[in-house]
């Protein structure tokens, strides 16, 4: 009998970040949304543990990690566009500890999501954009040094570029970094292993078509022991921050096309949600919840 995926889930997410496009209330209300569909019971559910600061340390460099764990404010620090505080540091320790156990799960039974995380503009040195700490990195960091695997895709399916993966692993071959993004749009552009910016206006054929043609061929050149999927629900043509044209139809085709390629064959993949940042926070919920749906 297939083990049922595992879902990380804190309450202590529940943190604002102010007068802020970002909707963090998106996690609990996503958590909400699973649980009155019944679809929560499909899943196993976890309680993350905060990341340590040497699990922070796997990635980013000593005065960062001294910076952030003591919520000061360097000039390093001072490049988020969130204001650091002991409440903000421990929503993105909470949320990164989510993401390592979301990976460590997806090995022990293939499908593993974190409602939370996918903060992939951070860099080893400084903060960038909404990110303080890459826990994409850290967590392919940590299952790298347990040595449970090796060799990981990132399948990065945000509107904007990974740019903070994408210097993560810029030097590290066994990790292959792949972001399908908005082009003409923040962040400024870094190179990983395989970018595809599409145009202003670009529609579900096109985002679907370059994805049909080049998650195969990653999966099957680089052979990964894992992959971490991020599945921002920003893409959508209602965005406040992009102008991407793609339906949650497409979104949801898009999910079953990243979840199913790994499937057919046998590759862990773990989940982290990133942005959405659309005028109505239900839609973001809609997206986020079918990301879900496809994982099971």
């Amino acid at each position: 009998m297939m083990q049922k995926p595992a879902i990380v889930y804190s309450e202590k997410l529940k943190v604002s970040f102010g007068p802020h496009v970002f909707p963090t209330d998106k996690y609990w209300l996503l958590n909400a949304r699973l649980a009155a569909e019944g679809l929560l019971d499909k899943f196993t559910v976890y309680e993350p543990q905060p990341a340590t600061s040497e699990e922070i340390g796997l990635v980013h460099l000593p005065d960062y990690t001294r910076d952030f764990m003591n919520f000061e404010y360097s000039e390093a620090i001072m490049t988020s566009e969130i204001p650091i505080s002991k409440e903000i540091r421990d929503f993105f320790l909470t949320t990164t500890g989510g993401t390592i156990m979301a990976a460590r799960l997806s090995l022990e039974n293939g499908r593993a999501m974190n409602i939370g995380g996918g903060w992939h503009h951070a860099f080893p040195d400084h903060a960038e954009g909404f990110c303080y700490l890459n826990d994409i990195a850290i967590a392919i960091r940590k299952l790298q040094q347990s040595g449970k695997a090796e060799r990981f895709a990132v399948i990065d399916c945000d509107l904007h570029q990974g740019n903070g993966t994408a210097v993560c692993f810029a030097r590290d071959e066994r990790v292959f970094t792949f972001s399908i993004h908005q082009e003409r749009l923040y962040p400024v552009k870094q190179k990983s292993n395989l970018d595809i910016g599409l145009p202003n206006l670009a529609d579900d054929a096109a985002y679907l078509k370059a994805l049909k043609e080049e998650i195969p061929k990653i999966l099957e050149s680089h052979k990964p022991d894992c992959i971490c999927y991020v599945a921002g629900a920003d893409p959508y043509k209602d965005d406040q921050l992009g102008s991407l044209q793609i339906t949650k139809d497409g979104l949801l085709e898009r999910d079953r096309l990243v979840i199913d390629e790994a499937k057919k064959r046998a590759i862990p993949i773990f989940v982290c949600l990133a942005g959405g940042y659309a005028k109505e926070t239900k839609d973001v919920i809609d997206i986020h919840l079918n990301t879900a749906k496809a994982l099971l």
